[in-house]
């Protein structure tokens, strides 16, 4: 059976919540979403979700399990009990993530979202990233501005930062990322298949560590696709966020 490149993106996504145990997935977008979904369908039956509003529920998006109201969700972010699949518009080796503006932050050519929660989510809690995009666009050697904070800040600031900092994966359209290097820098985890080295080294703006060798994103079992593509996603949204 074909499986797509946005079913092994929405695969890789999943992953990044393997072994967190009972905490709040907080996935930005519809492939981190679906992620978190067959996760918690799956391997990680712990995984707590929720509506974005007030409510815990079920993978489904519909059966309520719980209630979640703000003090309580600020509670699980300060504590470091919420894994945070955030996007990037810029992100350096370090993980230091731009999601504000693109040039001088005193006359940026484009303005984005703004800086938003991404300091106390990268502060507080473990948070990867999700980049539908492989370019240099997105992974530069310098990031215009610094909402999401990345090892090297993070080590510089002291223990009070790096007690909850963590950067588990960078999931994007061309293969999983991780920061599992003596210096905390990007290097290549897998590629996805049909995605050579040399093609993540040309998208990607500074020197990427790709090991020789470096294993192929994993395959989804049947289940897996039966649950993307019946339960979860039968729509086929997920095909219009990555390209073939």
């Amino acid at each position: 059976m074909t499986v797509t490149r946005a079913e092994y993106c929405v695969l890789a996504c999943a992953e990044a919540w393997r072994g967190d145990g009972e905490v709040l997935a907080a996935p930005m977008g519809l492939v981190p979403r679906l992620g978190a979904r067959l996760a918690r369908l799956t391997f990680a039956p712990d995984l707590l979700l929720t509506d974005g509003e007030a409510l815990l529920v079920g993978a489904d998006d519909q059966t309520v399990e719980g209630w979640l109201p703000y003090r309580r969700h600020l509670a699980l972010v300060m504590g470091g009990r919420r894994h945070v699949m955030m996007g990037a518009s810029q992100l350096d080796a370090h993980g230091n993530q731009n999601i504000s503006c693109i040039g001088d932050w005193k006359q940026p050519r484009r303005q984005l979202l703004g800086v938003r929660g991404a300091p106390v989510n990268t502060l507080n809690n473990p948070t990867s990233y999700w980049v539908p995009r492989h370019s240099p666009r997105v992974f530069v050697e310098r990031v215009d501005m610094v909402c999401g904070v990345g090892y090297d800040r993070a080590a510089a600031a002291g223990p009070s930062a790096t007690r909850f900092h963590r950067i588990p994966r960078v999931v994007t359209d061309l293969a999983v990322l991780d920061f599992d290097t003596p210096d905390r820098t990007l290097r290549v985890r897998s590629l996805h298949p049909g995605v050579s080295a040399e093609r993540v080294r040309e998208a990607t703006g500074f020197p990427l560590a790709i090991a020789d060798g470096v294993p192929a994103t994993r395959e989804p079992t049947a289940e897996e696709l039966r649950l993307i593509r019946e339960v979860l996603d039968p729509a086929g949204l997920r095909e219009r966020e990555v390209r073939p």
